[in-house]
């Protein structure tokens, strides 16, 4: 499940700066996962050759350090479960696999803002309040009822 944290994250586990810490902690694998490459080829418009080398269409080729910092959380994400990563260094365009990896395994994301999960429905749990959502209405009407942000 897809835990969401609001606010501040008191806690040895959680990672600030999820992009730093992907440059030097992320494995070959990652990269070359089907998932990972789905992820890169929708939010970065770029496919992977390979662990060491992906085809970006304005930059050309680059490595996987040169990855935005959103699809390097979402990586993360997806091959981190004991750390919390921070979800605000993901746009809006990381919504739809937020949701997809969290009914993959369960995984904890903080976020200081409104991301927009659109109108499908989804399950989330907000980790503040202990309650699940299943929409994007639902998620942004907890939050504000709580004033988390």
């Amino acid at each position: 499940m897809l835990n969401l944290i609001y606010g501040e994250v008191e806690s040895d586990n959680y990672i600030f700066d999820p992009d730093t810490f992907f440059n030097n902690t992320y494995e070959d694998e990652w990269i070359t996962d089907e998932l990972s490459k789905r992820m890169i080829r929708d939010v970065d418009k770029s496919e992977v050759i390979g662990p060491h080398l992906i085809e970006n269409p304005v930059l050309g080729p680059i490595s996987q350090k040169e990855l935005s910092g959103g699809v390097k959380t979402l990586i993360l994400i997806n091959n981190d479960t004991e750390h919390i990563f921070n979800g605000s260094a993901c746009g809006d365009n990381c919504a739809k696999w937020l949701i997809e990896i969290g009914k993959q395994k369960d995984v904890t994301v903080r976020l200081g803002y409104f991301m927009s999960f659109g109108d499908e429905p989804f399950e989330a749990k907000v980790v503040n309040t202990n309650k699940i959502v299943h929409s994007g209405a639902e998620l942004d009407r907890e939050v504000i009822d709580n004033d988390l942000l």
